[in-house]
């Protein structure tokens, strides 16, 4: 089975899908990665390009990270990093497309649309326009998932990220840790949700919410049968 994973900045894909991406590869699927921003440029007063040094360092955490997991491929677009908005949504709905014309997914995992980065609302706007049910569509399951230090900050109540679907990671969360250790440029300490301890905790909370020692959340946001 070929699984997609959408993210919207280099890590999204490892704090939001990491443990389950390890479970797919234990169990034979092939997962492919597509990270649409740069993630970097919005850190500085004015934009302006990455430079090279910066930009193959980041392409390097996000080889050791996918390395790590076993993902079959990954692929960088490099937008421009907090600024998906800017751009007509058609051109990322294109992009997205080709990748999945390119991957041919059974599951397809995304941002959540209601996080308050809004790169992570553009592309999940992105994902759903392109994966509409149309006829012999080979998609079955979109699942949108949870990304410490976006999900849990916006507090309107309308986009509350309320799970559905939880996936027990008991026995890939220190794969999933590892990975995230190559984001060297990501991680901050605890207690910032963007930490090793941080997530550690999280996947303990949803396993206890759902009956396992360890989990990911997501919303299921489509599916077929």
């Amino acid at each position: 089975m070929n699984v997609l994973v959408f993210a919207a900045h280099p890590d999204d894909e490892i704090i939001g899908v990491g443990g389950t991406i390890a479970k797919h590869v234990k169990q034979g699927d092939d997962v492919h990665v597509v990270i649409l921003a740069e993630g970097k440029s919005s850190r500085a007063k004015e934009y302006k390009e990455l430079d090279l040094e910066v930009k193959n360092l980041s392409y390097k955490e996000t080889e050791g990270a996918c390395t790590t997991l076993g993902v079959k491929s990954f692929a960088r677009l490099d937008f421009p990093d907090n600024r998906l908005d800017t751009l007509p949504l058609l051109d990322v709905v294109k992009e997205i497309e080709n990748h999945i014309e390119k991957v041919n997914p059974t599951i397809i995992y995304t941002q959540y649309g209601g996080d308050i980065n809004i790169d992570h609302t553009v592309v999940y706007r992105a994902v759903m326009t392109a994966t509409r049910p149309l006829p012999d569509t080979n998609i079955k399951w979109v699942f949108a998932y949870e990304t410490l230090s976006s999900t849990e900050w916006n507090y309107n109540e309308k986009d509350k990220f309320l799970p559905n679907y939880f996936v027990n990671i008991e026995d890939h969360l220190e794969e999933k840790l590892s990975a995230m250790r190559h984001y060297e440029s990501e991680l901050r300490e605890f207690p910032h949700p963007r930490s090793i301890e941080a997530m550690r905790h999280n996947a303990f909370v949803w396993g206890a919410k759902s009956g396992y020692q360890a989990a990911e959340a997501f919303m299921l946001v489509r599916g077929t049968w």
